[in-house]
């Protein structure tokens, strides 16, 4: 008798909480695991890859994570989004990345979108039958079936994406591409880890408490069976003295060799800060471009504009500094009606999906929001930006994107009406602390907490209303140094 390795009740446990779309994404996502079972249900396919030893508590909590039921995690299995997270990041994966790309994409497509694709495949494949309601995901199974898509043959769609303008997919896609390339040089399977087009969208800005991530955590079910996930590595960030020595090039440091060091946008719908701002970043050997009062259409512009600049895979980095009345979420740039550009968008248009010269590399945003209270704001409608799956939303969460250094300091906006021409104290101090060869020999965040200090320091003597708040956020994977044989 073969050993089942997933207790049966959990599995129907499982299968009855989902709905007829979690459970279709389950199938598909299982799809090259059990191809004898392409007909059969989500819960046939389940019991069938447990009694073929291929189903562990493990894959059925990667199979929850991928379509993001956490809440199931969490209450069935007995663990948590992070744990996941850190056995995906180190260990095998159960379902290939071509299938969570696949899911991925159909998550960030609406009804109508889907009916054109039906509708421009019938060129390729005119005996494809088309249903009303079908969704993209057996759309992608008509096309396997007719070996016209298939992970490495992915040019069909993304010629349809094409035409219905849904760039931000194609470069999805090409992501996925670009990676798969590159492993299948180092001799990796077909299906490949797409890093940053395969993981669903999720925080990695700080671990969450009791995360339950240890050296070997074992999470325990509800049967009494265990879970066991093999953590991440603890996070080691040693922080040099300032007079320490100079810092040397290593694996675990970013390369800032290039010249220029990158691109050094600098967008100030202020005016008070640009010159300093400038003369620092020049003097770290960044090429700064420099903007003054923008409105939020010129703003949306610049940053397409510069985030498809093909000079950025010359470059070892990038910075982009924003300065701008705003909210907490949001800046309003020289306009006059409060409509808002959420400052999640600025990040999305800079990580290695929209902007591939970038991949691997640092991108570090330095922001300065004078805050407009709610009762003086005006609500209108947000800026459309490109692309539909970057339309703003209300509420938006931050993607998962590696390398991204995210400063956000704020202030009521009524210390620019008691000092109109006086600079951000923040962007003073960050300017002061980049310039000092002695503090440059520090990794960015032992600056950042040297940056903390000097603001909250200058808390102590001002008025309230006239705090600065600051807020690091960051998923950098190794240290960051600035040359110190600059400024």
């Amino acid at each position: 008798m073969t050993r089942c390795q997933v207790p049966a009740f959990l599995i129907h446990q499982i299968q009855e909480e989902l709905d007829k779309e979690e459970e279709e994404m389950m199938v598909f996502l299982c799809r090259d695991l059990a191809p004898d079972l392409a007909n059969a249900d989500l819960k046939e396919i389940l019991l069938a890859l447990n009694e073929r030893e291929k189903l562990t508590p493990v894959g059925l909590s990667e199979l929850l994570y991928r379509v993001k039921r956490f809440d199931l995690l969490r209450r069935i299995l007995n663990t948590e989004k992070a744990t996941v997270e850190a056995y995906l990041t180190r260990s095998f994966r159960l379902i290939p990345d071509y299938r969570v790309l696949m899911v991925e994409i159909n998550e960030n497509l609406e009804k109508d979108e889907v009916g054109s694709l039906g509708f421009l495949l019938r060129d390729y494949a005119p005996r494809m039958k088309m249903a009303k309601d079908k969704s993209f995901l057996a759309l992608i199974i008509d096309l396997e079936k007719l070996n016209l898509v298939a992970p490495n043959q992915l040019d069909l769609i993304e010629n349809c994406f094409r035409s219905i303008h849904r760039i931000d997919l194609i470069r999805k896609i090409q992501t996925y591409k670009h990676k798969a390339s590159v492993s299948s040089v180092h001799c990796q399977p077909v299906y490949v880890n797409a890093h940053q087009a395969s993981l669903p969208n999720f925080n990695l800005i700080e671990p969450p408490y009791h995360s339950g991530i240890q050296n070997e955590s074992t999470e325990k079910l509800q049967n009494g069976s265990s879970l066991t996930l093999a953590a991440a590595e603890p996070l080691h960030m040693s922080i040099e003295e300032s007079g320490s020595v100079p810092h040397k090039m290593s694996d675990d440091s970013y390369r800032m060799q290039s010249q220029p060091l990158g691109i050094c946008l600098i967008i100030d719908c202020i005016g008070n800060d640009t010159d300093v701002l400038e003369e620092t970043f020049r003097g770290l050997g960044y090429d700064v471009h420099c903007h003054r009062y923008l409105n939020m259409s010129s703003m949306n512009q610049t940053l397409l504009e510069v985030a498809r600049w093909q000079k950025h895979k010359n470059c070892d980095s990038f910075v982009c500094i924003l300065v701008s009345r705003g909210n907490s979420q949001s800046i309003f740039c020289t306009d006059h009606t409060f409509s808002g550009f959420p400052l999640e968008q600025i990040k999305k248009y800079f990580t290695a999906d929209s902007c591939p010269g970038l991949l691997g590399k640092p991108k570090l945003f330095f922001i300065q929001s004078y805050v407009v209270p709610e009762n003086e704001q005006e609500c209108t409608c947000l800026l459309e930006v490109d692309g539909n799956a970057d339309n703003i939303r209300a509420k938006v969460t931050i993607p998962h994107a590696a390398d991204i250094f995210w400063s956000h300091c704020k202030v009521d906006v009524s210390t620019l009406e008691q000092s109109p021409t006086s600079p951000s104290k923040y962007l003073r101090c960050l300017a002061e602390l980049l310039r000092n060869p002695y503090k440059r020999k520090l990794c960015i965040l032992a600056i950042h907490m040297e940056l903390n200090k000097k603001v909250y320091d200058g808390n102590m003597t001002a008025d309230p209303s006239q705090q600065y708040s600051l807020l690091l956020q960051h998923t950098l994977r190794k240290k960051l140094f600035f040359p110190l044989d600059c400024c």
